[in-house]
Parts: structure tokens; C-alpha cells; sequence
């Protein structure tokens, strides 16, 4: 429509992705145990909702923390007014804590580099405006989150350039990658102001080690160019080895004086669980950037309520110890217990250890080693098995066949029926060619059943865990993280 603007009329949102439209699919026949028994399982939400009781415990048993209470109601006046755009000094306080509490109290951060963002969505799309003009580029290795391309690209011109990255070396980014990608840029004659990691990966479940973020810095600095960290997966790494946050390559002296070209990401969506708060945050060792990133903040600050609940919740370190630790024991058995229920029928998955979800490999049910094939399996799995997954094309993945399932946004028993649903497909689809009697098929069945019993030790269901008189009893150790 030509009253419209350019923006307004174009699809650079990116909803016509098969990302955005498993969630539509989903949202136009959702599950429900008894509702819709056979409608479509999320699976393609990276929601972290293991750890619901634990902050509905604390909020019950802290009514001061919110002004909306009839014990914190004093404080209306004080926070309802308007705010500097720097935020509450409480708030920056305590997010820069626990950001280093997450970061194993190796790097320290400075509060007053801290810039609020409507979630990491705004923070992204801050820094883009920020170190980028229009048609200007930033390398992303692939896969990268779908949503990067709206975030980064749809309302600021920018364009993402990919790093492709391969699963003969488990997608593992390398300097030689990095180069390969830079040197085609210029040959296309795109301008590269930067580099975006996201660490831990979405979809791949994995961390970065020293090495490879070292690579990664000495790569931008000998091109003068930007280095962006997106950490919003750092609190769920649930396993060896640890999370290194690009905040330790930082200190190191011999990066020093190029400290000004890094950018951290983070949000309290992912790590606390709770993405409806937009609780975004970019933290920039480049004054200009933090001077100017605070000015553009203005378009998508967080409420002072929220602000004011936040730093009082995270200001509770007994509280914020139970958390993580906690966090991080649910998120291990329930990653063991959904691999191993795809292992049962020969789904192999790459060996992740932090996210919300695993990097699916179903290369052996397509048709043919096609993005056609891919899509071909997508549609049956969304139609049929009525789950939905997300297809590696729309990651930007470079081989077919890979798919993104969450695992963390569901309790166990709708777990335990989207496990039986994927046998029951895998099954089918393979039956020809690894043959399974009824028996065996039975046998599969009941192991998943006796899986998610142990399970039941560990995880309690949401009933039980809207219960004040339930209390955890896993034997497990949390990986520090």
C-alpha cells in the first residue's frame, strides 16, 4: 500500500520463516492434556520452566519486592515516577552481581556500563543502530537464532553475512571460517563492521571454549572491527565444560587495548525464566557506545516496577545460590532423559551441555539430502506427529536434516507424550528397514515409561510444585558454571 512506509509494507520481520510458522501451527491447535490430547506440542519455544516454583516461592515469600502489594505499596510514589534512562542504581547494581555470579566471580562489571533493553531483542537491534550504517554487515556463524535476522536487520539495514560452519567438525567456529567469510564479503563488496557470537549457541546447545574466543578476538582486532557476545544462555550450562564469557578474554592484558570493540548481550529470559519481564541488557567497554546505546534506550526501557522486583530478587544471594544450583540439576536430567529417549530410536543429537534445547540430527529420514526433503520432514512432523520442531534451514544451517527441539518449556508428562509421539514416527517411517516386532516396540515404551519415573525423583510435576510443602531431594552435583 503506497500510504504505507517501505518498513511498514516489507517482510523483513521475517514471520514468513518456517521458524515463525511451527508457532503458529502450534497456536492454532495447541495441546492440552484434556482439552486437545492430540493437538500440537510445543517444542520450538526456548522457554526455561523448570524453575517456576522457585521464583513464585520467593515472590510469595517477599511481598515488599513489588510495589502492586499491600506490603510494598509504600514505595509507589518513589518508583512510579519517571526514571533516568540509566535505570535504578539498585537494579544495575544487582544485575552487574549477578552477572558475575553466573560468570563464576571471575570478571568483575562495572554497573555504570550497564544499559537497560526491552529483552535482548531491543539490545540487539541497539547495538546494530549503534556500531553499523545501513548495507553495512556483521558475520554470524552458522547456525545462528532465526530471530537474528529480524532483531539485527529488519528496522536498521544492516546485514548479516554467514560464517558456515560444518558438522564434520561438530559446527565448530575456526579463524579459518572466519577469514573464508571476511575475504567474500569484500569480494562482494560488503563492508564488515563485526562479528556476532552467541555463546552459548542457540540452536547448538554449546560453549565456546578459550581458544576459539581468543581466535574469535584477535580476529577482530587485526580487522578493526566489532566483536558482539550474545550470553543470554550463560546460567544454563548444566554440564562440563564450563561457560567462558568473552568478559575473561577482556582482562586479558593482551587485549586491553582493543577492549573497546566488545559488546556483551544478556537478558534475564533464559537464565531466570521469565522473558515477559524484557528484561534486556547490553554492557559495552566503548564509552561512545554506552553513552549512545543509553539515549536510543529510551525506546524500549524496563518498567521501574519491574526494576525495583528484579534487584530485590537478585540482591538475595541465598536465594540466587538455590537458583543456579537448582536450575542447573533440572536442566541435566531433563537434557538425559529426553537424549536418551531419541537415542531409543536411533536419533542422534550433537553432545550439548547448556540451552534449552538440543540440535536434532534426522538426516536418515529424509527422502533425499535436500532443504526440499528437510522442509518435506518438517511439514509431516508439524502435521502428523504434531509436534512442533524447528527446521535447520531456518538457523541458516548449511546441511539438511537438522532440527532444534526445546525441551525446558513443558512438564514432564507432556515430555513423556511427545517422546512417545517421535518413536511412534520414527518407527513408522524406518520400519522397512530396521524392523520392530510389537513386542519390542512395547518393550521401548515402557523404558521411556520407567525413565520419566526416575525422572519424577528429581523434577516434581506442576501440581507439586505449586506446593509449599515440596522439597528436592536430587542427589546430583551442579557443574559450575
Amino acid at each position: 500500500m503506497v500510504l504505507l512506509s517501505k518498513i511498514a509494507t516489507n517482510d523483513g520481520h521475517g514471520e514468513n520463516s518456517s521458524f515463525f510458522d511451527g508457532w503458529k501451527a502450534y497456536d492454532s491447535d495447541p495441546y492440552h492434556p484434556t482439552k486437545n490430547s492430540h493437538g500440537v506440542i510445543q517444542m520450538g519455544l526456548a522457554e526455561n520452566q523448570l524453575c517456576f516454583d522457585l521464583i513464585q516461592e520467593w515472590v510469595e515469600n517477599n511481598p515488599k519486592a513489588s510495589i502492586c502489594t499491600p506490603q510494598g505499596s509504600n514505595g509507589f510514589n518513589d518508583i512510579a515516577i519517571y526514571q533516568d534512562y540509566h535505570g535504578l542504581p539498585e537494579f544495575r547494581n544487582s544485575v552487574a552481581r549477578f552477572m558475575e555470579k553466573v560468570r563464576g566471580n571471575k570478571v568483575k562489571f562495572n554497573p555504570d556500563r550497564i544499559v537497560m533493553s526491552g529483552g535482548a531483542t531491543g539490545a540487539h537491534e541497539t547495538l546494530a543502530f549503534c556500531l553499523a550504517d545501513p548495507g553495512e554487515a556483521f558475520l554470524v556463524p552458522t547456525p545462528y537464532y532465526p530471530g537474528y535476522d529480524r532483531d539485527l536487520r529488519w528496522r536498521t539495514g544492516i546485514q548479516l553475512f554467514p560464517v558456515v560452519c560444518e558438522s564434520s567438525n561438530e559446527f565448530k567456529i575456526t579463524r579459518e571460517t572466519l577469514e573464508d567469510a571476511y575475504e567474500k564479503a569484500q569480494e562482494a563488496n560488503i563492508k564488515v563492521k563485526g562479528l556476532i557470537l552467541n555463546n552459548p549457541s542457540n540452536p547448538l546447545g554449546t560453549v565456546l571454549d578459550k581458544t576459539t574466543l581468543r581466535d574469535a578476538m584477535s580476529f577482530i582486532c587485526e580487522k578493526n572491527i566489532h566483536l558482539i557476545c550474545d550470553e543470554i544462555y550463560s546460567a544454563t550450562v548444566f554440564d562440563e565444560p564450563g561457560f567462558i564469557s568473552i568478559a575473561e578474554i577482556a582482562e586479558e592484558s593482551s587485549v586491553s587495548k582493543h577492549r573497546d570493540l566488545i559488546h556483551i548481550v544478556y537478558s534475564l529470559s533464559k537464565d531466570l525464566g521469565f522473558p515477559g519481564f524484557r528484561v534486556g541488557i547490553i554492557y559495552s567497554y566503548n564509552d561512545a557506545v554506552v553513552n549512545c546505546a543509553r539515549k536510543m534506550s529510551s525506546f524500549g526501557l524496563v518498567s521501574t516496577q519491574t526494576q525495583h522486583l528484579i534487584a530485590s530478587m537478585l540482591s538475595d544471594d541465598i536465594f540466587v545460590e538455590k537458583f543456579l544450583d537448582e536450575s542447573a540439576k533440572r536442566l541435566t536430567e531433563r537434557h538425559r532423559v529426553f537424549t536418551r529417549g531419541l537415542a531409543k530410536v536411533g536419533i542422534k543429537s550433537l553432545g550439548g551441555n547448556a540451552g534449552l534445547f538440543c540440535w536434532m540430527d534426522l538426516k536418515r529420514l529424509l527422502k533425499e539430502p535436500t532443504f526440499e526433503a528437510e522442509m518435506e520432514l518438517w511439514h509431516l512432523i508439524i502435521d502428523e506427529v504434531k509436534l512442533n520442531v524447528s527446521p535447520g534451514a531456518s538457523f541458516r544451517c548449511s546441511e539438511p536434516g537438522w532440527f532444534r527441539v526445546c525441551f525446558a518449556n513443558m512438564d514432564d508428562e507432556t515430555m513423556r507424550i511427545a517422546l512417545q509421539r517421535i518413536h511412534k514416527f520414527v518407527i513408522q517411517k524406518t520400519g522397512l528397514d530396521q524392523p520392530m516386532t510389537r513386542k519390542q516396540y512395547k518393550r521401548s515404551e515402557l523404558e521411556i515409561s520407567l525413565s520419566f519415573r526416575r525422572l519424577d525423583e528429581f523434577i516434581m510435576t506442576p501440581r507439586m510444585l505449586s506446593s509449599p510443602h515440596s522439597h528436592m531431594t536430587s542427589p546430583l552435583v551442579r557443574a559450575r558454571t
